[in-house]
């Protein structure tokens, strides 16, 4: 299977969402499936399916994460060498050539990202047309809403 990038931020949280799965949420749920089934017949127990159903979506999330961390690659960019080249983990600060307006985007994994955190995940449009660049350039971004001009401005390996 191919490697899949993630920051070390990005690791951490997964990590941490894997333990609270495995060692808070895993035991309540069985502890309610249990309490369920003191109640009688389970055909017609309401709470004892909801439970199943609650463990079968923490199951499969364990799951999910676990395949995840397996394929990851995990890149710490402040350790790689600051040399104003936009590459993954770098945050990045754009000014739109149309508006005027300055953005700041960080280049994480698809899991990582949220743009309204300033996150965008490395397969999206403007973090393809960014890959590579150096402060300064101007990149031309197709979006779906139409071409969008951006200048690039400084590259920060937080």
């Amino acid at each position: 299977m191919n490697k899949v990038p993630m920051t070390v931020v990005g690791e951490q949280r997964l990590r941490d969402e894997l333990d609270t799965l495995k060692s808070v949420e895993r035991p309540r749920v069985i502890a309610a499936i249990a309490e369920a089934r003191e109640h009688g017949d389970l055909k017609e127990n309401a709470e004892y399916h909801a439970a199943r159903e609650q463990q079968g979506f923490i199951e499969g999330r364990v799951q999910e994460i676990e395949g995840k961390l397996s394929n990851a690659q995990v890149i710490d960019v402040t350790k790689l060498p600051q040399t104003g080249k936009v590459i993954f983990g770098v945050t990045v600060e754009l000014l739109n050539m149309q508006t005027d307006e300055e953005v700041t985007y960080r280049i994480v994994g698809e899991d990582e990202a949220d743009i309204k955190l300033g996150r965008i995940s490395v397969t999206s449009p403007i973090a393809r047309a960014l890959i590579g660049k150096e402060e300064g350039d101007v990149v031309l971004v197709r979006t779906p809403g139409g071409d969008v001009e951006y200048e690039v401005g400084s590259v920060k390996h937080l």
